[in-house]
């Protein structure tokens, strides 16, 4: 059994916004009955008073579904409800003159006659707020509001109201109407900006994959290109020496051997530097990135000092968890700490908001490097002798939390700080590193391959 919440977290920012406005005009219905249905049956009898809350009721049922209706077309998911807006705004028109109705051959008194006028001027604000939830156009928005409107203080005119009374009235529906459509405006506004803004960022982390993509096949194209142009001519050239039997086709032979053995040797060092993570860099991603995503992040410590080997396990470790609360929680506040403790970095990640019964805590959330999830970091985290310890913390809190212990030369090294850091800039990524060096050696190693060609 769910626990109360569950399928609210489950929701994403976009869905949960579009549910929470589609409820909010849901609740519009109970508003018009409550402040208009029930004080009427009070002042007009129970007989007049039961028959309006009836009507009422029926009123608001059919503004609910026109509301969703839409808010379904304001999405995309269906065509323009234009016939549910016209049958809305003629139960409205109906419902007001049955109001007129009961104001003319209802009960006699001031408390009736205002009672009845409240509910002809609370049914045609509805109306005109509800219906402009599903018309685009911003001058019919304005003329429905008018023509409900103007439309009022024709009824009042009739029911026998002075002028001044009348005018009130149709002054009440417009600013009434007025106020519910754009209100209704705003909303949709909201809510399409809300779903542009998911897409903008989905778009951007595709953009940032494809740019990664880009950039790896760039440095294996330096490493491999010219490589791979020294065999292709120097294996002609022996096959050219061995059809005229010359001992230098083996020559030749062996030098392409050479040359293809260290081609191999730097592809593995570009895909070792494209694998390896930086801790300090992807502390400062991870700050950035939860930043972005409306999460205030504390990131405190420091990673100067730490081999490398710890480094990048460690900052594989600050990848998946910061993957871990984009994509498992709605948390609003994370904190990530970096310290030294008795001869052990400790790095702990804890967040808020985390959905603990869809989170698995063992290693089933998300693809992560050597396996999935943080199993996958568990395998990273045991080459170098570490631990990771990761599940609910109480209190709506996850943590994560890996242990590392040090050689006795980083153990003798300078103290990580533990200031929080509100922007850290990232350092140098060893992929750049790696894409450098092996473009300078093949330049050397073609120019030595250009020397022995005969």
């Amino acid at each position: 059994m769910r626990r109360p919440g569950v399928w609210w977290r489950r929701k994403s920012t976009p869905a949960k916004v579009e549910t929470y406005t589609r409820w909010s005009f849901h609740f519009f219905g109970v508003v018009e009955i409550v402040a208009i249905g029930l004080p009427g049956l009070q002042h007009v009898g129970f007989r007049w008073g039961f028959l309006l809350f009836v009507a009422l009721c029926g009123h608001a049922v059919v503004g609910a579904v026109t509301a969703s209706r839409a808010l379904d077309w304001t999405r995309g998911g269906r065509e323009q409800p234009v016939r549910t807006l016209v049958v809305f705004g003629v139960v409205s028109w109906v419902l007001g003159a049955g109001a007129l109705g009961v104001a003319e051959y209802g009960p006699e008194g001031e408390d009736a006659l205002g009672a009845s006028i409240t509910v002809y001027v609370g049914v045609l604000s509805f109306g005109a707020g509800i219906i402009a939830l599903g018309v685009r156009d911003r001058r019919r928005v304005a003329a429905i509001v008018a023509g409900f409107a103007a439309g009022s203080w024709v009824g009042a005119l009739a029911l026998g109201l002075n002028g001044p009374a009348a005018l009130g009235t149709a002054t009440a529906v417009l600013v009434g109407g007025g106020f519910l459509a754009v209100t209704s405006i705003f909303s949709v506004w909201l809510l399409d900006a809300v779903f542009e803004l998911d897409a903008a960022r989905e778009t951007r982390t595709r953009l940032a994959v494809a740019e990664e993509r880009l950039r790896f096949g760039r440095d294996l194209h330096d490493v491999m290109g010219r490589n791979l142009a020294v065999i292709a001519l120097k294996s002609e050239l022996a096959v050219q020496l061995a059809r005229r039997e010359r001992p230098e086709a083996v020559d030749q032979m062996i030098e392409v051997q050479r040359i293809a053995q260290e081609s191999q040797r730097e592809v593995r060092e570009v895909v070792r530097g494209y694998r390896e993570a930086d801790l300090g860099a992807e502390l400062a991603g991870a700050q950035g990135v939860l930043g972005a995503a409306g999460v205030d992040c504390t990131v405190t410590g420091s990673a100067t000092g730490l081999p490398a080997a710890v480094q990048s396990a460690l900052g594989w470790v600050v990848r998946e968890a910061t993957t871990n609360v984009l994509r498992h929680g709605d948390a609003r506040r994370c904190l990530v700490s970096l310290e030294r403790t008795g001869g052990r970095v400790v790095l702990t990640v804890e967040n808020d908001g985390a959905e603990r019964s869809g989170q698995d805590p063992s290693g089933g959330s998300g693809r992560g490097p050597g396996g999935t999830g943080l199993a996958g970091l568990r395998e990273r985290l045991a080459a170098v002798a570490g631990t990771l310890e990761a599940g609910p913390a109480g209190g709506g809190l996850f943590r994560v939390v890996a242990e590392v212990p040090l050689p006795p030369a980083a153990m003798d090294g300078p103290p990580a700080p533990s200031a929080p850091s509100s922007s850290s800039a990232p350092s140098a990524s060893p992929t750049s590193s790696t894409s450098s060096a092996p473009s300078s050696s093949v330049d050397e190693k073609n120019e030595e391959s250009e020397e022995v060609a005969p």
